[in-house]
Order: C-alpha cells, then structure tokens, then sequence
C-alpha cells in the first residue's frame, strides 16, 4: 500500500498517460463511446477502492493543494487559444445561433430539474450543475464548476458517465440528420451555410520542451496570484475564494490570448496533459459510492438534450436558422473543440473554422453558464 506523495504522484502520472496512449496506438472503437479521460476515471477510483493508496495525511494534503492549483492553472491555458476578435468576426448570424443554443440548454437543465428533483438524491443539483459547464465548454468546466459549488468527489463518476454516454449518444444523432437538411431548411425558411466563408486559425509550429516549462511556470504563477486575490475578494453563499480564483484565472487567460504570448507554442498540449492529471487526481479520493444513481442522471442527460433539441428547432423556425448551424452550435457545446471540428466537416468544409471558434467560444462561457445554472438550480432545490 502507497502512503507517501512520490508514489502516489508517479501512478497518477502513469494512469494519466496510459489510456491517451492506447488511443492513440490502437483506434480502439471503445473510446467513441467512453473516451481517455471517462477510462482513466474509472481505473483510478477501481485502484482507490482496491487500496492501492492510503487517505494518510500526507496524500490527502498532496490531493488538496495539486486540485486547488492546478484547476486554475489548467484554465488559464485553456482560454489562451480563444481570439475573441476571431469569435465575434463570425457575424450576428452565428452567434446568435450560438447563444440560443445557450438559452435552449439553460431551459433544459431547469426544466429537466423540476420533473425529476425527487428521484435524485440529496444535492442533486450540483452534477447536474457540473453538468451545464461541460455541455456548455468542456470537462474542464465541469471540474472548475465542481470545485466551485463544493461537490463530492464521489459525484464525479455519475457526471462523467452522463457527459460521456449521452454526447455519444447525441454525436450519433447529429451525423444522421446531416440528409435531413434540405427538408429542415424548408421548414425554417433558411439558407443553407455550406458556402460560408471563414478565415482558418493559424497553425503554431510544434512545441520544444522549454516552451512546455515556461507555460508550466506561467500557469502555476496565476495560479497562485488567482488564488492570493480570489481570498480578498468579497464572497457570499454562492460566490467562494474558490469561484474568485477560478474566474480570475479565466479572465487572465483571455488577457493572455491577445498577447504576444499567445504565439508561443505548448499551451495545448500542457492544457491537455493537465486536465488528464487533474481528473486522475480527483478520482483517487473517490469510489464507486456515487454510481447507483447513474440511472437517473443518465435519464436527466437523455431529457436535457431532448428538450434543448426541441427548443433549438421552434427558434430556428422563428429566426430562420439552417440546420448546419444548429448542429455545430450544439455540438459546439455538448462535445467541444475535439468533435465539432469533425460534424462541420462532414456538413462542409468552410465550417470547420466556424466550429472550432464556436466551441473555443464555449470553453470561455462554460464555467460561468455552469456557476448561473448552479444558483438557479439551488434555489428551487428547496
């Protein structure tokens, strides 16, 4: 049994790595249903449960500090690839489908609350709070909204599976309707956006490891200055040093993406890294507790997609939106940067910018969408 940090910290490291590797090698079709980080999840909570590691005093103190600074850091590089200026030169047409889609998913989570709050458990609303952040950025926005409203560890199995298994489930659906579309823009009275034209993002050359170590240091540097500033900043019952600190790392990621800095390669691939680390950590304090109630939530996320599909076409309808866009800005935030890029493909090629930006856009909105879902949620939770 590990009871000391270096160990612990050398198999969180190794379980991080294993499964993005065999992804990488083998194109197993496993990971279109349960991707790297969903596999890396569950094997860490299997080792904790199986007592690979003691909660000993010193692990736990290691799991505490390597959370609670690396989230922020993570943050930081994740927004260093959103150019704004990029994001609003897509025109009102886009965003506004964008920005629907937020309304319709927003309505959603409410809407799928209410009918089902007294089937789940107690808090229920903080998955379903983590949720929102990843169906409106990614899964980094799911654990910066998890640690902002306080949820367990052991709700972060459930969460992931939901995210996991119902944007699989969805990615299906979106590449079906793709022959559907001249019937549906009949419908909507739009015109098709296959012929859109969109500057592509530049591509940054590959990244040295010196440059690796500067975004290291930079991004554990705001960390700290996050976190020094989130505990003088005014908190209330839904606003702690902990939302502070995350937002203030957010902000400064956006600052930094208009910057020179920006330029430098490596932030991708450390933002990746980082987040993998970050959710093998999580996992190792965890266990199977939470997933009895994975039947539910999986239903939860089942309803939420159902009614913000439902939703999403009577504003199409209404505003003349084409179906090309509707799918983009729903995967933009259901599935993020990685999948978009591959549905607008398969519409059209000239989309391909379009849903890389809309889904970076998602990643800048999400923990903020996650954290005004999470005070609505916990005000009619009672």
């Amino acid at each position: 049994m590990i009871q000391s940090v270096w160990p612990y910290l050398a198999v969180m490291l190794l379980a991080a790595g294993l499964w993005p590797a065999v992804e990488r090698r083998s194109g197993w079709k496993i990971f279109e249903v349960l991707p790297p980080i969903v596999l890396t999840y569950l094997m860490v909570t299997a080792l904790s449960v199986a007592g690979l590691w003691s909660a000993s005093a010193e692990i736990h103190a290691a799991q505490g500090m390597l959370v609670s600074r690396l989230v922020p850091a993570l943050l930081f590089l994740l927004m260093i690839n959103c150019d704004l200026r990029a994001i609003i030169a897509l025109g009102p047409r886009v965003l506004a489908v964008f920005f629907s889609t937020s309304l319709c998913l927003f309505a959603a989570f409410v809407a799928t609350f209410l009918v089902f709050r007294h089937w789940l458990p107690g808090d229920a609303w903080k998955p379903l709070a983590s949720l929102s952040g990843s169906w409106m950025g990614g899964t980094a926005n799911m654990i910066a909204v998890k640690q902002a409203v306080g949820m367990s560890d052991t709700s972060l199995a459930t969460t992931l599976l939901t995210d996991a298994l119902c944007y699989s489930m969805w990615v299906v659906v979106l590449f079906s309707v793709a022959r559907l579309a001249p019937a549906f823009n009949r419908w909507t009275r739009a015109t098709s956006s296959a012929d859109m034209a969109v500057a592509e993002t530049v591509v940054r050359g590959p990244a040295h490891w010196s440059d690796i170590l500067m975004w290291l240091g930079g991004a554990l540097l705001v960390a700290a200055a996050s976190a020094w500033l989130g505990d003088r900043l005014p908190l209330s019952s839904m606003v702690s040093s902990t939302t502070w600190t995350i937002l203030i790392a957010t902000v400064a990621g956006l600052v930094a993406a208009h910057t020179p800095l920006a330029r430098l390669p490596g932030a991708g691939t450390l933002s990746s890294a980082l987040l993998i680390s970050v959710v093998a950590v999580l996992a190792s304090q965890s266990s199977f507790d939470g997933i009895a109630a994975a039947p539910v939530y999986l239903l939860c996320g089942v309803s939420i997609i159902a009614i913000h599909a439902v939703l999403l076409s009577l504003l199409a309808r209404m505003f003349h939106f084409d179906l090309y866009l509707c799918g983009i800005a729903s995967l933009a935030h259901i599935g993020g940067v990685a999948a978009t890029p591959v549905l607008a493909a398969t519409y059209s090629r000239s989309l391909v910018p379009v849903g890389v930006l809309l889904a970076l856009l998602g990643y800048i909105l999400g923990t903020g969408f996650g954290l005004l879902v999470a005070s609505v949620l916990s005000r009619l939770a009672f």
